[in-house]
């Protein structure tokens, strides 16, 4: 009997012999590495391990991972997923899929998974339009996108993927940007870590329909300054000489941006991050650029018991056979 620790895997050991293809340049192949790095940086193992994704650019994630995989149909991921997890709790189940998919169709089936609290992985593939079907706007598309199914620019405005996860309940909010490869891969870690239901928005650049959607705080000349990587416990500074954070503005309930050594400020005026916090996790989420800096990282993370650990104690506790419980409390007698 071989007492051989297993072999650590890499991150080809998760790359399947499938073509990628996706437009060149498309975010989703850094997303696809991060995640690859990720796995294999956590230890995972193929055979334990299942994509399951709807319809979309991003729903072609499967075919590229060797490890179980399922395309299903357009929004219903989620739906499946909870299936999946629920019929084997062993199994390591991730959901891909873009804001349109998500959000648009699937918004019900995502919000209620957060609400359950079912331990998955969700990842939001965020470009702001639909690529798959030719750069129609989607929900998360800024006012104004003009786009062919919007030609004189959307007049609606977009929903905040980190806020409705909040609000529908959800345990676990991060967000991260697909080019950011040193920080993504711990962001996924820290997913797959927590029992429940994870949520990461993931900011994905579409070369095609949508290019440049987020370089006002991704581009390298002004990330540092207009982005704040959030991680608990740390105060909540940035920029590029880290002489910037924040501070809730006195008198009031709203955060405001300081610099450090001006009118008095020093880094004790700063509040730390408490990713337990929802109120602070709310006012995070809601930052934008240029006016704010953008949250990425571990937004919120407050554990709870998962739905399938619930649905289980429920089971463990019930002496009674299906039967009796069918023919328990109210009943009534059809008569002839």
């Amino acid at each position: 009997m071989s007492t051989a620790a297993p072999q650590q895997l890499k991150p080809k050991d998760f790359a399947s012999d499938q073509e990628v293809r996706w437009c060149p340049g498309c975010g989703d192949y850094a997303i696809l590495k991060g995640v690859q790095k990720a796995l294999a940086d956590m230890g995972a193992t193929p055979e334990n391990t299942v994509f399951i994704s709807g319809i979309g650019c991003a729903a072609r994630f499967p075919y590229y991972m060797s490890t179980y995989g399922f395309h299903t149909i357009h929004g219903r991921a989620p739906a499946i997923a909870s299936g999946v997890k629920l019929a084997n709790p062993d199994l390591d189940v991730w959901v891909v899929g873009g804001d349109g998919d998500n959000l648009s169709i699937g918004g019900n089936h995502l919000i209620h998974a957060l609400r359950r609290n079912i331990d998955l992985q969700i990842l939001l593939f965020n470009n702001e339009i639909y690529g798959l079907t030719k750069g129609q706007y989607s929900p998360t598309s800024k006012k104004g996108t003009r786009s062919p199914s919007t030609p004189k620019g959307s007049v609606e405005s977009p929903i905040s993927a980190a806020l409705l996860a909040l609000g529908a309940g959800g345990r676990f909010i991060a967000r991260g940007v697909d080019t950011q490869q040193k920080q993504l891969p711990g962001v996924l870690q820290r997913a797959r870590e927590h029992r429940g239901t994870s949520f990461v928005e993931i900011l994905q650049n579409c070369v095609v329909f949508n290019d440049g959607a987020f370089e006002h705080f991704t581009a390298k000349d002004v990330a540092t300054d207009r982005q704040i990587f959030v991680e608990h416990g740390k105060p909540l500074r940035f920029g590029s000489e880290n002489d910037q954070g924040l501070r809730v503005r006195p008198g009031t309930l709203e955060l405001e941006v300081v610099k450090i050594g001006e009118n008095g400020i020093s880094e004790d005026d700063l509040l730390v991050h408490d990713e337990r916090n929802r109120t602070l996790a709310s006012m995070l989420a809601a930052m934008e650029a240029p006016l704010f800096p953008v949250a990425v990282g571990v937004i919120y993370c407050d554990p709870r018991a998962t739905y399938g650990e619930q649905v289980r104690d429920q089971e463990d506790s019930d002496s009674g056979d299906l039967g009796s419980l069918m023919m328990s409390g109210q009943t009534w007698t059809v008569a002839g």
